[in-house]
């Protein structure tokens, strides 16, 4: 199930909000705007509200989500976003909405005023029904249920379609070519505009100087064109990139061209391309192709739900398509794009589906099917017995032995065995630094080698000046050797610091007299 609390933007969001989310959106140029729907067809925004992007009527930045009043109950299909930033959307009624940024009359309504607020976009729409739009920089296109293509805001490379490169204030039609064509899917590079029609035909036009309208050469196209050179080949689906396309053809294969500088076509190497290449997948049949006009990521899905990366991601040239762990194509963005933005609006599956590893979480200490408890500092956790044979050998000895439904624990603190359980039901712990030293004894204690491992992770990322003469003795006491090693030379290279602390004061004289001799032959006492 797709996790929304992957971007950043949606981090301090309580989890019962995340769970109630179903359509999301993450836009701007650090990916800290988003606007998301819930369960009750309520929508809400949150960020820094760049040219009043979040539609709530001002241009106040905001960490709490707000309502969009004149949004809620309006199931949107569609969501697009500029780099203004703009948002436009499709409803279910086929309505479109726009708001935002409008330096180039993106919004469709005649003027280059900003957008605070959702409104209407009514010239040339009003009585038709759009299903899909779709967002350039600082453009707008729009599919309707005709499979028309209508195109307003920023021309300065023919992008709009109309023949010139004058802005276009308000939705226009984009016909020359298309005249007469069924449009059944469209997308957005930052400058540029693609169509691909009922027959599989694709269209490009505006910007070309990276090659990505797939024409062969590199100059500009004011009216829609057809990319000759897939001829024959039956597109269902294309994608753009900041200055980069990806096609995928009804037998599942996948074509790219455009700019490659991040290795974003996916070809083994770093040099553009004017005309369609087949990306050579070496896997089983797509079904899906991504990317997002604001980066130079491509993702592709596969028939068995396997998802693929290249371009660039987190900084990185991945030049041929890398197999990933995710299971989305939304995933890649989410932790590899730059900016994290979304690709397209974000679907949660709204079922109550729960996999083992979310299960057997839900279920830890919780008293309604456990059957057995420990009782430490006079507190109750509840388990399961299976559960606790299955993944740990101290139980599955100690409970064959015992049929008692409580167990009293006396040597460990409530916190530290409530985080042990907790870790045999999740498989990660969460405790500050000096706690996990409890934690850590009892990985010792229990033999539990992964559960030690994690406890010195977890310390090794809090040491600080103050806690590091605590941390050190906890490693040395639990002779965990690597942690030991990384606490002295913390404390070596901090030493002024560390030796004003309390914890200093108090060490344990032959840790002390330890520490100062393995210090001066490290050579910490050299002036």
């Amino acid at each position: 199930m797709l996790d929304v609390g992957k971007w950043p933007v949606f981090a301090l969001l309580p989890p019962e909000e995340l769970r109630l989310i179903r359509q999301a959106c993450v836009f701007g140029s650090a990916a800290n705007e988003a606007i998301y729907v819930t369960v009750n067809d309520e929508v809400f925004a949150l960020g820094t509200n760049c040219s009043g992007c979040l539609g709530l009527g001002d241009m106040q930045s905001t960490i709490e989500p707000r309502r969009i009043d004149i949004l809620c109950g309006k199931k949107i299909v569609s969501l697009s976003t500029g780099t203004g930033p703009h948002v436009v959307i499709a409803t279910a009624d086929g309505e479109v909405y726009a708001w935002g940024h409008n330096g180039y009359s993106q919004l469709g309504n005649g003027t280059t005023n900003h957008g605070l607020t959702p409104a209407l976009v009514s010239t040339n729409l009003i009585t038709k029904r759009v299903t899909e739009v779709a967002c350039g920089s600082h453009h707008t296109i729009a599919l309707t249920t005709e499979g028309e293509v209508y195109a307003w805001g920023y021309n300065n490379s023919g992008q709009v379609g109309s023949g010139s490169t004058a802005n276009q204030p308000t939705p226009r039609r984009v016909s020359s070519c298309l005249q007469n064509k069924v449009v059944i899917n469209i997308a957005c590079g930052q400058l540029c505009s693609m169509a691909v029609l009922d027959n599989g035909e694709t269209y490009g036009w505006g910007y070309n100087c990276n090659g990505q309208l797939g024409l062969g050469n590199n100059g500009n196209q004011q009216t829609p064109c057809r990319i000759a050179a897939l001829q024959g080949i039956n597109i269902v689906q294309v994608a753009c990139g900041y200055a980069h396309t990806l096609a995928l053809t009804d037998e599942g294969f996948v074509y790219s061209w455009g700019a490659n500088s991040y290795g974003q076509l996916g070809t083994g190497n770093k040099s553009n391309q004017a005309v369609p290449t087949l990306i050579n997948m070496d896997k089983e049949r797509m079904v899906e192709v991504a990317a997002c006009h604001t980066s130079h990521t491509s993702a592709a899905k596969t028939q068995s739900g396997q998802v693929l990366m290249w371009g660039q991601c987190r900084g990185q040239v991945v030049a041929s398509p890398h197999l990933t762990h995710f299971t989305s194509t939304d995933d890649v963005f989410a932790c590899f794009a730059t900016p994290a933005v979304t690709w397209h609006l974000l679907s949660v599956d709204g079922d109550d589906y729960l996999t083992v590893a979310q299960s057997l979480k839900r279920e830890f200490d919780s008293p309604e099917i456990s059957d057995l408890k420990f009782l430490v500092d006079g507190k109750c956790i509840h388990v399961h017995k299976a559960l606790l044979k299955i993944r740990c050998e101290h139980f599955r000895a100690l409970l064959n032995e015992t049929d008692e439904e409580a167990i009293e624990i006396h040597q460990f603190s409530y916190l530290v065995y409530r985080a042990f359980l907790g870790y045999l039901y999740t498989d990660t712990i969460n405790l500050p630094p000096e706690d996990a030293i409890g934690l850590l004894d009892l990985a010792t204690y229990y033999r539990e080698s992964r559960l030690k491992r994690l406890c010195q992770e977890t310390i090794k990322r809090g040491i600080t000046e103050e806690n590091a003469i605590t941390l050190l003795s906890a490693a040395v006491k639990y002779e965990a050797r690597d942690l030991e090693e990384f606490c002295f030379k913390f404390c070596v290279n901090h030493l002024t610091a560390v030796t004003q602390t309390q914890a200093f004061a108090d060490m344990d004289h032959d840790l002390l007299k330890n520490f100062i001799s393995k210090a001066s032959r490290y050579g910490a006492f050299r002036n």
